[in-house]
């Protein structure tokens, strides 16, 4: 069965081209209506201007769609309220929210600036708090929703001279695992999206088949995560036609205790890492348990 979003809202930021425009365009070609959010500005977040949203804004109308164009930084709050005001002003609610919106300023972490690292980490991250905070309550109130974080092999996996982008991006993992957790009981589906794609992020990168890597090609995995029957609490990871997903995963582990404690972690440090048995913890809450169980077995003998 085909996926269809018509009747429902989406709000995209950082649509105004690269992976955003694939996005809102697939969203707006199965019946959504779209709000094409982007600042406008150049790759290291300077400047700014309506003109790419409102180009692709008339893509989508060209094609027989319906969507508004807004140009706020994700890292005003108040300019995200009052795209959320006037969204629902017009259309009445919004069911989707795709944080896609974000910059680069790469440096290796002795040459990077704090000011660098922290821009690089609210607008991926406050970014995203700020988008979905001012949705969140519409959301609960109509008891559905879906949203997407974008997140990176770069946050998930290390990548030299992303120190800031790859911290902001883990974050909104650890923002996804919560949040898909408070919005259970409200059919709020919370996940993110690690896509590998040639946009003008990636414009620098050597040794890719850039060919191979169209934004198009990790938007059916999008449509997915923001369907109906979408999961919640996935890693999606999508690039080049290939899907896969991520975990954050927890090993049985061991048990050591005493003066010598720390020896025995160093010198069992290999049946630590043992990944037999490992699991997908349901919340945090589970490392606790795991490690209380252990406890309690050694002192039962």
């Amino acid at each position: 069965m085909a996926l269809r979003f018509d009747g429902q809202v989406v709000i995209v930021t950082g649509a105004g081209g690269g992976l955003g425009r694939e996005h809102a365009l697939a969203l707006a070609a199965r019946g959504a209506k779209v709000v094409v959010n982007d600042l406008g500005g150049a790759r290291d977040g300077s400047g700014g201007s309506a003109s790419a949203a409102e180009a692709v804004v008339a893509e989508i109308v060209a094609a027989g769609g319906e969507a508004m164009a807004n140009a706020a930084s994700v890292t005003d709050v108040a300019a995200v309220e009052a795209m959320v005001a006037d969204v629902m002003t017009r259309w009445g609610r919004i069911d989707i929210l795709v944080n896609n919106a974000g910059i680069l300023r790469d440096k290796s972490f002795a040459k990077m600036s704090l000011d660098d690292f922290r821009l690089v980490v609210d607008v991926h991250l406050m970014g995203a708090v700020n988008c979905t905070k001012a949705v969140w309550d519409i959301m609960r109130e109509q008891n559905y929703g879906r949203i997407v974080m974008t997140t990176s092999s770069s946050g998930l996996f290390g990548n030299f001279g992303q120190a800031n982008y790859g911290a902001a991006k883990m974050a909104l993992v650890g923002l996804m695992q919560t949040l898909s957790i408070e919005g259970a009981k409200n059919d709020i589906r919370v996940n993110c999206l690690a896509p590998t794609a040639h946009t003008r992020m990636t414009e620098d990168l050597q040794g890719l088949p850039l060919e191979a890597l169209g934004p198009e090609l990790v938007t059916p995995g999008l449509l997915h995560l923001v369907s109906r029957d979408a999961p919640t609490r996935a890693i999606l990871a999508a690039g080049a036609g290939g899907f896969e997903r991520a975990y954050v995963t927890l090993t049985q582990g061991d048990f050591a205790v005493g003066p010598d404690a720390a020896e025995q972690v160093a010198a069992r440090f290999d049946l630590v890492s043992d990944r037999t048995g490992e699991i997908v913890p349901e919340m945090g809450a589970a490392q606790g348990m795991i490690e209380l169980t252990k406890a309690q077995k050694h002192h039962n003998g």
